[in-house]
């Protein structure tokens, strides 16, 4: 039994609409016609139907493949009618066959629904400018690494993001001291003060990403951020056109450990950063309390780009809204043996010219 697709026509020629960053608005690229989002909100009315996420496989092909134990979904295009495979997190992609723009209504259904969407504030001609940049003066990198067909895998991935709220109570304590030294015609003194610091308040926090897909490396989403969350809006399958998406496949409930370290942690750095003009400072004693706990669903805006080396993944990100841009490059060796011996005659030299000096 195959989900139910959501495709978004144009009213004027029934081209596939697209979300457009630069103007957030629907866009057809046949006729040109523009349309607001609002304007297709009723086609989200039935994300509140209780639409079943699992599904009956059909197998009348004789075998008892059932798609990876379970974890492949099959959808029928309404454009072409090609079929569509996705994994089982999939919540918006295009067909391979006629690049129509689809969403499947099940993965965003009850529960599984978005509360809120930051939208793409940044195209795809941004992602690659980015791109370019990033890979700019860096003298190491190989130069087939710099091919351009690199550029064109880049794709526009709303990622699924659980949003904490909470407020902390907290109280530290810290080992200090302070050292102060000075000297007369015979002797040179030293004094040093301990202290014990005492640090207690409050902090809340609002909006604590913590990234729900499983196939989304969270150091990567964290190094992506911030998000402005004041930017977002409520969710709308519109503007998920033209772009790809996930559902969340790690709960709110895997995340709360993530979530709750995310916080204990800037609480510490927080009060630390208070502990002042002390030649030393140890911490002896950390408590903090986590009360008002609340969660939101929330989809984020990345540019990705995956591309191998020599054997080697390397991943590039973009923030769709913000611009930051994140990646591992590699390293040509003969390059950078070249570069350090360099460098090593280098300062060979000048600690010849410094020892003949001196």
């Amino acid at each position: 039994m195959e989900q139910t697709l959501l495709e978004y026509k144009c009213p004027s020629c029934g081209g596939a609409l697209h979300f457009e960053s630069d103007t957030q608005m629907m866009k057809c690229p046949y006729c040109e016609a523009e349309i607001e989002t609002e304007a297709l909100r009723q086609m989200d009315e039935m994300l509140d139907d209780d639409i079943p996420e699992e599904i009956t496989w059909d197998n009348t092909a004789g075998t008892d493949w059932n798609g990876e134990d379970g974890q492949l979904r099959t959808y029928s295009c309404q454009s072409c009618g090609g079929q569509i495979v996705t994994d089982a997190t999939t919540a918006a992609t295009q067909c391979p066959y006629c690049g129509n723009n689809v969403v499947m209504a099940g993965n965003l259904a009850g529960t599984l629904r978005p509360d809120i969407v930051i939208p793409f504030q940044l195209d795809k001609e941004a992602a690659v400018e980015a791109y370019k940049k990033h890979l700019k003066g860096k003298i190491l990198l190989p130069k087939n690494f710099k091919d351009e067909n690199h550029i064109q895998e880049i794709k526009g991935v709303y990622v699924p993001v659980w949003l904490f709220d909470a407020d902390t109570k907290s109280a530290f304590t810290y080992r200090a001291t302070r050292v102060r030294t000075w000297s007369d015609s015979r002797y040179i003194y030293t004094r040093t003060s301990h202290y014990h610091i005492v640090r207690k308040g409050d902090l809340g926090f609002a909006d604590v990403p913590v990234d729900g897909s499983a196939k989304m490396d969270d150091a990567l989403m964290e190094s992506l951020e911030p998000f402005d969350m004041s930017k977002a809006v409520d969710f709308q399958t519109a503007y998920l056109a033209g772009f790809f998406a996930d559902k969340y496949d790690v709960s709110a409930e895997d995340s709360v450990t993530r979530a709750n370290d995310r916080i204990k942690n800037t609480t510490e750095a927080t009060f630390a950063a208070t502990v002042l003009g002390y030649t030393s400072v140890i911490p002896t004693s950390a408590k903090v309390g986590l009360t008002r706990g609340q969660t939101r669903y929330a989809l984020c805006p990345v540019w990705l780009m995956t591309t191998k080396y020599n054997g080697e993944d390397h991943l590039f990100a973009m923030n769709g809204q913000t611009g930051k841009f994140v990646g591992n490059l590699p390293v040509h060796m003969p390059a950078a043996i070249g570069w350090w011996a360099g460098l090593t005659a280098a300062v060979g030299v000048v600690s010849y010219l410094i020892s003949m000096l001196f």
